[in-house]
């Protein structure tokens, strides 16, 4: 059974950066792309970036363009994403998850992820 853990996470002030990384345990990451998520309590998780392999393709929720970058080196990792100029507003907890369809918005589509990592900015 393919696992996913997240870290990278933590407590910054607005404007700093912080890079999470999602690392695979267990069975080789076999799916077509992968995806960060991220949610909020009482909140459904929302797409935040998504990265395909096979063509490069990425994908970035209207609000992170230009600040937040997601990334592999398709070995160990599946997953990067550099997040910069962090905003208040992206405080959540931060899910990396895989699927074989790219840029899927549904949980549903994605059959593997990780426990989260929480990213705390203070304003």
């Amino acid at each position: 059974q393919v696992q996913l853990v997240e870290s990278g996470g933590g407590l910054v002030q607005a404007g700093a950066s912080l890079r999470l990384s999602c690392e695979v345990s267990g069975r080789p990451f076999n799916f077509d792309a992968m995806a960060w998520f991220r949610r909020a309590p009482g909140y459904e998780r929302e797409l935040v970036a998504a990265i395909e392999w096979s063509g490069w393709r990425t994908w970035y929720r209207g609000s992170v363009k230009g600040r937040f970058t997601i990334s592999t080196d398709n070995a160990k990792n599946p997953g990067f994403l550099q997040m910069d100029s962090l905003k208040p507003d992206d405080t959540d907890v931060y899910y990396c998850a895989g699927s074989n369809v790219f840029g899927a918005t549904v949980e549903t589509a994605y059959p593997v992820w990780g426990q989260g990592t929480q990213v705390t900015v203070s304003s």
